[in-house]
């Protein structure tokens, strides 16, 4: 198996739930983080190498990113492993897994590549690459059948390890926090990239939140100790180092859990955000050279995934120019003061809470025996 960053391991981690205790005495390895660990998962290389996001960003990496796929290749052509799964990782999976697939391998790939909101071409390199597909999405099932790839809705894993409904009171005792204050949570995303063009702008937000209301806590969960050094070095170069801004480690899920509303970096953490009912606000910058090619990609009008399963702007984006410190400290403030509105946001996103829960753990490890048990060869 192949996860390439906290969220791939964290989803991963609900496979392996249900695969190990079929599988107590099978070899998983690969490359993957702490929650794969604690089901015997075997790391070979450390994920956070493959943590690089944007076009020009990955190039800086290149070298090594593709040393490593290159000695993962040899390794598992000499193993001839029973299956191999990537991890959500397009990018890197499956150049792969199609390598793999044509050497006779079963290769399975978890989590879809957003083909429906950018770069559907992909579809075609998809089927050279993959003998199953395990979808998180409902809609998503029908787009591989139709493409004669065989595929199985799962359900979501955050849909199981999220509450339908938060303790708030505990999460906010847990992080010493007040039972009455606001507490807006920044998360401008794992990733070291991530953390360098959304940081400073997501602090500088809450500067101008906090000149409106000196009460207001902020909380900024870190994937690590390396995020958290870094985002600080980042804080303290733009002189902000005055915002009380609460580090927490291995804690996303509280400080969503205890937070009145979330600044968040597009991706997996804006549906976390809405499975704990949240009022948030996506925000997301990059390199202005991969926003350039990227934004004329896409399909929808929407990038964040709420936004992308309602069809609709139910949360507000601020994308790159638009995601001032100015822009994004009105959007938090409107949210914060509109109680209907957030209403509505907690029953919208109970209704896609629902539609997403599945028995992943159990529907995504019988997928995985399946498709070992036909790639074996037939006895006489």
């Amino acid at each position: 198996m192949v996860a390439g960053e906290s969220s791939g391991d964290l989803l991963a981690s609900r496979l392996l739930a249900g695969l190990r205790p079929q599988l107590p005495q099978a070899r998983m390895h690969g490359i993957g983080g702490p929650h794969m660990a604690e089901y015997g998962f075997t790391s070979d290389w450390p994920m956070e190498k493959l943590s690089v996001r944007g076009l020009f960003e990955v190039l800086a990496h290149y070298r090594e990113i593709t040393n490593i796929r290159n000695s993962l290749r040899a390794g598992l052509m000499a193993e001839r492993p029973s299956v191999f799964i990537g991890v959500d990782a397009p990018d890197f999976n499956l150049g792969l897994e199609t390598d793999l697939k044509k050497a006779g391998i079963p290769t399975m790939h978890f989590i879809s590549p957003s083909i429906w909101a950018w770069r559907g071409g992909r579809i075609k390199k998809i089927e050279r690459a993959v003998s199953h597909m395990l979808v998180v999405f409902p809609f998503e099932e029908a787009i591989y059948r139709n493409a004669g790839i065989a595929a199985t809705y799962v359900g979501h894993p955050l849909a199981e390890i999220i509450p339908m409904t938060p303790d708030v009171a505990a999460a906010r005792i847990a992080l010493k926090l007040p039972p009455r204050a606001t507490v807006v949570a920044i998360m401008p995303g794992s990733r070291m990239s991530e953390l360098k063009y959304n940081a400073a702008a997501f602090v500088a937000a809450a500067s101008l939140l906090q000149e409106r209301d000196p009460m207001i806590r902020f909380i900024a969960p870190m994937a690590g100790l390396e995020q958290g050094r870094y985002f600080t070095e980042l804080v303290d170069a733009a002189g902000l180092s005055e915002v009380p801004v609460q580090l927490l480690y291995d804690q996303s899920h509280l400080a969503m859990a205890a937070a009145d509303i979330v600044l968040v970096a597009s991706g997996t953490a804006s549906l976390e955000v809405a499975l704990f009912k949240k009022p948030m606000v996506i925000a997301y910058k990059m390199l202005r050279a991969s926003w350039e090619i990227m934004r004329h990609m896409g399909y929808q009008p929407w990038v964040g995934l709420p936004n992308i399963l309602a069809q609709e702007f139910i949360v507000p984006e601020l994308l790159q120019q638009a995601a001032t410190p100015q822009a994004m400290a009105d959007a938090l403030w409107q949210q914060l003061n509109d109680v209907n509105g957030r209403a509505t946001l907690v029953e919208r996103f109970t209704h896609m809470h629902h539609a997403l829960l599945r028995d992943t753990a159990r529907e995504s490890a019988n997928a995985v025996l399946a498709l070992i048990d036909q790639s074996r060869p037939a006895t006489s």
